[in-house]
């Protein structure tokens, strides 16, 4: 290895799965300077964030063992051997919340940290005044222009009673955190109201979360957040899915943003926005139809439908696509046989939260 070029040296490097990396760095002083430099650690971001790899997901484990992780990394494994790994982070028992270039976020009543679970980093980042009345969205993220990483904190207080004794709509405030920053800033007042549950998905440089619906159902909207120039604004839906939709969920599939939406005929089609911000761009590439098993669906009176929590995870580059059902139990479906398959984990899966991760060694 010493006496192949160094750029050749980085780019088998680079290849590898992130978990031999971090082993790698205990052969000598030398590899565990090349592999901890920032060329390899962007290099092999880069090379891992591309299409064609498969994701890693995390789980966290449900109380209380709230410190305690599992991953699976399918990059990493054959498709008949999907061990579950264990490890451990000290977060304060905090709830996971996002994922972003190998950095974990996590959220707890008394502190957030931010941390790469490989490395062992980890940072706590300063309190936020809050209230008790307070109900809160945190978003977590990188901006690929400024090569930031970015805490987003929206709070949601509800003013008094008013005249006629209803209560007032919720009044929004912003606060922004950059890692490496001593302090949080002020982005004002939020003009939208999103939904409290896990709605966030990061797309383009870009947060993502459905905005809370009014009297009009059909007003339901996705609004983005631009890490870089820290805006919001609403991106243009598809009119087919506000018109049939009995409820629908964000998620990124291959890099693209996405709407997982019910249909008319009880079934779930997955919507594709090709053209970033383009509402024409928007193809419905998936139809999973009404031969769904039955746990993934429910009946009211005569009209089944899609169970809210029901979930699509994340595709991978054979096609299939993970699902996570309402009872946190995971499913693949094959949309080229149209069949339902067990992802066959080898080991425990009991899960408090799980997000899609690319594994890095990211430093904080």
């Amino acid at each position: 290895m010493e006496r192949l070029p160094r750029d050749v040296v980085l780019d088998i490097l680079s290849r590898l799965p992130v978990t031999t990396l971090a082993q790698s760095k205990s052969v000598c002083r030398s590899w565990q300077s090349i592999i901890q430099g920032s060329v390899l650690v962007d290099k092999h971001l880069s090379r891992m964030s591309e299409l064609e790899n498969d994701p890693c997901i995390i789980f966290q484990s449900p109380p209380p063992l709230l410190d305690h992780y599992y991953f699976v990394d399918f990059a990493a494994y054959s498709e008949r051997d999907k061990r579950l790994k264990s490890f451990w982070v000290s977060t304060m028992h905090g709830k996971l919340v996002a994922s972003s270039n190998g950095l974990l976020c996590f959220c707890s009543s008394s502190a957030i940290h931010i941390c790469n679970p490989l490395t062992r980093d980890s940072v706590q980042l300063p309190k936020l005044s809050s209230d008790p009345a307070e109900l809160g969205i945190l978003g977590f993220g990188f901006s690929p222009t400024t090569k930031e990483y970015k805490v987003l904190d929206i709070i949601y207080q509800r003013q008094r009673l008013s005249s006629d004794s209803h209560l007032a709509p919720f009044q929004s405030k912003v606060q922004i955190f950059t890692l490496g920053d001593s302090q949080w800033r002020s982005l004002g007042m939020a003009p939208y109201q999103f939904i409290a549950r896990q709605s966030q998905v990061t797309a383009s440089g870009r947060l993502h979360w459905i905005s809370q619906p009014g009297e009009d159902l059909m007003k339901d909207r996705i609004i983005s957040f631009d890490l870089t120039a820290e805006q919001f604004q609403a991106v243009p839906l598809v009119d087919h899915v506000t018109l049939n939709r009995r409820f629908f969920e964000l998620v990124t599939l291959r890099g693209h943003l996405c709407v997982a939406a019910s249909n008319a005929s009880c079934g779930l089609d997955i919507w594709v926005m090709k053209e970033y911000n383009v509402k024409e761009s928007w193809v419905k590439e998936f139809i999973i139809g009404g031969y769904l098993p039955k746990e993934l669906r429910s009946t009211n009176g005569r009209i089944p439908f899609f169970k809210p929590d029901f979930r699509v995870v994340c595709s991978f580059k054979d096609g299939k696509i993970l699902l996570k059902l309402w009872r946190k139990e995971l499913i693949l479906y094959d949309p080229v046989h149209e069949k339902f398959e067990d992802p066959m984990f080898e080991g425990a899966l009991q899960w408090h939260e799980m997000v899609v991760h690319v594994g890095s060694l990211v430093s904080i």
